[in-house]
């Protein structure tokens, strides 16, 4: 198939193209800060609000890593002058209503009240630009299709969340021990994520659909950082210091709390529907965890 990638050159779309190349002709649009052109891909370095006379094409799939604001998905449609066979967005499970009782399914309505902050700006960015993609591909009749992923994680992972503890393990040989999270959360390995993407390119049961991406596994901050001491190799743990802490004095002290902390954060969700409908299987949390640590440990440890 013939795929457009918005973004790509990044943690997850990077992983997606990464898997995708093998199988598919893709076109990479994104601004150029890191080059794709080494996995055998094409790339346009342009801003999606631009129109490049590369993207006059027919493509069978866009997949569309990183629309966060109003406009994104309306501009690329419209900049892409050629045939769209289906969009995909990919979307977050955070963009359901704040309810910590309620296991989020994907008919969960949205979250429509204001939240406060970068986290909440980013919420409603997400939530914009997926009743934009509904609005805009209804219009032009184009298929669409949205993912939504619980917290990544997996090699290539640039935000500081587990690698961020991986690097105070093997720099500082100490790890925070919170005392006060009370937070659950669930996570996704970055590879199964790529391949519910893989599942959903030209299949007509995704159109008009979304599906969370999530593991089985239920997480708080004391299972995780088990699991992280599982994944590193015993010599990594020879003297290793764990730290109690709550969470006002790791944030004081600029330590990483990337995960939620408090029982109102809980934001659990349901994954049947993709199981059930793409064959979505979930790595293991520990396996991942140990392919992770292996991937950064290369990076510390050089």
């Amino acid at each position: 198939m013939k795929l457009l990638v918005i973004g790509g050159s990044y943690f997850y779309g990077r992983v997606f193209v990464m898997e995708a190349a093998k199988e598919h002709g893709i076109t990479v649009w994104n601004r150029g800060t890191y080059s794709m052109e080494a996995f055998g891909v094409r790339q346009i370095r342009a801003d999606r609000h631009e129109r490049p006379a590369a993207c006059g094409e027919d493509y069978d799939v866009v997949i569309d890593f990183c629309a966060y604001a109003p406009g994104d998905v309306r501009d690329t449609v419209h900049n892409v002058s050629g045939k769209i066979g289906q969009y995909i967005l990919i979307s977050t499970v955070d963009v359901y209503e704040r309810d910590a009782t309620l296991v989020k399914r994907e008919d969960t309505p949205f979250e429509e009240r204001p939240i406060a902050g970068e986290a909440g700006a980013y919420i409603a960015g997400k939530i914009a630009v997926e009743k934009e993609l509904a609005e805009v591909c209804g219009e032009k009749d184009i298929p669409y299709t949205v993912l939504r992923p619980a917290i990544l994680y997996g090699p290539y992972n640039y935000a500081p969340r587990e690698s961020a503890y991986i690097g105070m393990l093997l720099t500082k040989h100490a790890l925070p021990r919170f005392t006060d999270a009370q937070g659950r959360f669930q996570f996704v390995y970055v590879k199964d994520a790529a391949q519910a993407v893989l599942a959903c390119l030209g299949n007509e049961k995704t159109h008009g659909q979304s599906y969370n991406l999530c593991e089985d596994q239920v997480h708080t901050y004391d299972t995780f950082f088990e699991a992280l001491k599982k994944a590193a190799q015993p010599e990594d743990l020879e003297g290793l210091a764990e730290v109690p802490l709550t969470v006002e004095q790791a944030m004081a002290q600029g330590v990483p709390v990337p995960f939620p902390v408090t029982a109102g954060e809980i934001h659990l969700c349901d994954n049947s529907k993709g199981k059930a409908e793409l064959g979505l299987v979930y790595t293991d949390f520990e396996e991942g965890m140990r392919r992770t640590y292996r991937a950064f440990r290369n990076v510390y440890k050089k």
